[in-house]
């Protein structure tokens, strides 16, 4: 069994993994996870080995607790993944994007991809049906738009993302609201429509926190996938298993 650890700026997720099969998915505040780590061992005690994926900080300790229970592959620009790659700046390539990539490249074979990932900023990455990695886009996130509109201005309230999308906000909340979540949709949909006109058997994946936000909203044929980024992260272990 594998288990995979996707550190954030702020959280942890955890998932074990049986093969390709998602056993245990579970999001842990970073004090707690000494415990939590304990937990899923007792549960599951054949996980013999481990990624780690960091985009935030890890301590040495919980580092260490790793590598004195698991065999593990601390995911970095150097670690063999399922695609070629012309993105310029390889050592830069943030870890959630090379598992995004990855996933993509196995889920979707012989497959022109756009991975749409909805979080703290929104990612585009494109991987052709030859598994060559173009590269893509980095936005801001949802969440950070509401905090920029709030920030640099004296009198804009900071809100939090509401649904139903409005077309015409009414007040200036309605307003925030509808300003910042119809821009995100029609921007994923200029780069779906952007992707389309050179590809146009382009398939389409969205994940991310914010994705629930947005999913109903677009009208490209897109696919959902909560637990992508997971996946590509137990593809690439897999890959490098010895």
């Amino acid at each position: 069994m594998n288990l995979i650890i996707d550190v954030g700026n702020t959280r942890i997720k955890l998932a074990v993994f049986n093969e390709r099969q998602l056993l245990y998915k579970f999001v842990s505040d970073k004090a707690d996870f000494a415990s939590t780590l304990g937990s899923i061992r007792n549960q599951y005690p054949t996980i013999t080995h481990c990624i780690l994926a960091n985009v935030g900080e890890f301590s040495e300790d919980s580092s260490t607790m790793l590598y004195d229970h698991f065999t593990v592959v601390k995911l970095d620009h150097n670690t063999k993944v399922p695609f070629n790659s012309e993105y310029g700046t390889a050592t830069t390539l943030g870890v959630d994007r090379i598992a995004l990539v990855s996933a993509a490249a196995i889920e979707f074979p012989k497959k022109n991809v756009l991975v749409i990932d909805a979080g703290s900023c929104i990612t585009y990455d494109f991987i052709t049906a030859d598994k060559l990695y173009l590269g893509g886009a980095i936005s801001p996130g949802i969440q950070m738009r509401y905090k920029a509109v709030h920030t640099f201005t004296a009198n804009l309230p900071l809100l939090e993302p509401k649904l139903p999308i409005i077309q015409t906000g009414n007040s200036t909340e309605t307003s925030i609201h509808s300003g910042i979540l119809q821009a995100v949709v029609f921007e994923i949909e200029g780069f779906v429509r952007m992707y389309e006109k050179k590809y146009p058997d382009l398939t389409v994946i969205l994940t991310g926190g914010d994705a629930h936000f947005l999913r109903d909203s677009l009208k490209s044929d897109i696919f959902a996938n909560s637990n992508f980024l997971l996946e590509g992260l137990n593809f690439i272990l897999e890959l490098n298993k010895h």
